[in-house]
């Protein structure tokens, strides 16, 4: 089977690197004139599904806006990933789990087993129980061609207190978890399919991510504060792995699909520009 790293590459080689959020928080509803109930969450999600899913590399719905409407919210989850998937985007599916043993066993096959109905591409997690407690997310990853997003830097102002403490050996908890990504994705061609969140907001991090082999999510642009130029500090000889991620800024552009689609489009141009409009994540270059 392909892995997500494979696929991640080829498609931001076709499609550019960007990642767009679905955040149908109430307050994007409201602005769109829809109701905050599920009816108006499902308009939204199938209206910036239809718009972009065609075009857009990475799509990242955030599980939590659609939990909060309890069984009938996750059955528009369900749909909104089936649109995407079928749309041709790879769908990342922003959840942030971590736990232990059969615990997070049973949270990687929800989300990364085929047989679910909340199958999709890759999921974020948190790996502050310890990166080696979310080995059964990698494995079943692997055995699937799913992929792995893990907490690094975080752009939120509570998350260095833990983030860059340090530990006995000097490293801080963001470069251990940072080399233990990279020991699971060394050797993989084109790119790992073990992946680190790092805030496009951090600044100059202090920390090595040049061996980490595996894509760098970079959520936190636009509404956020997060311009595409921070991205050559934040990532510095790394920034070919990164993977812009923009939310509020593209859908505030809504309901209109032509609007959602020309703002997901000058993000793209706006990261081209920084990454490089042929650059991939491997750092090769592409004629198309």
């Amino acid at each position: 089977m392909e892995s997500f790293g494979a696929r991640l590459h080829r498609a931001m080689r076709e499609r550019g690197p960007l990642c767009v959020g679905i955040d149908p928080h109430p307050g994007l509803l409201a602005r769109w004139g829809l109701p905050d109930d599920v009816s108006g969450l499902e308009r939204f999600s199938r209206t910036v599904a239809e718009a972009i899913g065609d075009r857009i590399a990475v799509v990242k719905p955030q599980s939590a806006f659609f939990e909060r409407y309890g069984s009938r919210g996750v059955a528009v989850l369900e749909s909104t990933i089936r649109q995407l998937r079928e749309a041709g985007s790879l769908v990342l599916l922003d959840v942030k789990r971590g736990d232990i043993g059969s615990t997070v066993a049973a949270y990687a096959d929800a989300y990364l087993d085929p047989s679910s109905p909340l199958y999709v591409d890759a999921v974020t997690a948190s790996p502050y129980l310890g990166v080696g407690s979310l080995a059964p997310m990698f494995d079943t990853a692997a055995r699937h061609g799913g992929g792995v997003f893990v907490l690094a830097l975080t752009s939120n102002p509570e998350g260095g207190a833990v983030q860059r403490a340090r530990g006995a050996d000097g490293r801080t908890v963001a470069q251990t978890v940072i080399d233990e990504i990279s020991q699971l994705n060394a050797d993989a061609e084109p790119l790992g399919s073990i992946g680190l969140v790092v805030g496009a907001t951090v600044g100059d991090t202090g920390h090595d991510l040049s061996r980490v082999n595996g894509p760098l999510l970079a959520p936190g642009l636009g509404a956020q504060g997060g311009t595409a130029a921070d991205l050559r500090t934040v990532f510095g000889s790394a920034l070919a792995a990164a993977l812009p991620s923009y939310s509020r800024q593209v859908l505030s552009a809504g309901p209109d699909p032509a609007a959602l689609r020309a703002a997901a489009e000058q993000a793209l141009t706006d990261c081209r520009r920084v990454l490089g409009p042929e650059k991939l994540t491997d750092g090769s270059v592409t004629t198309q």
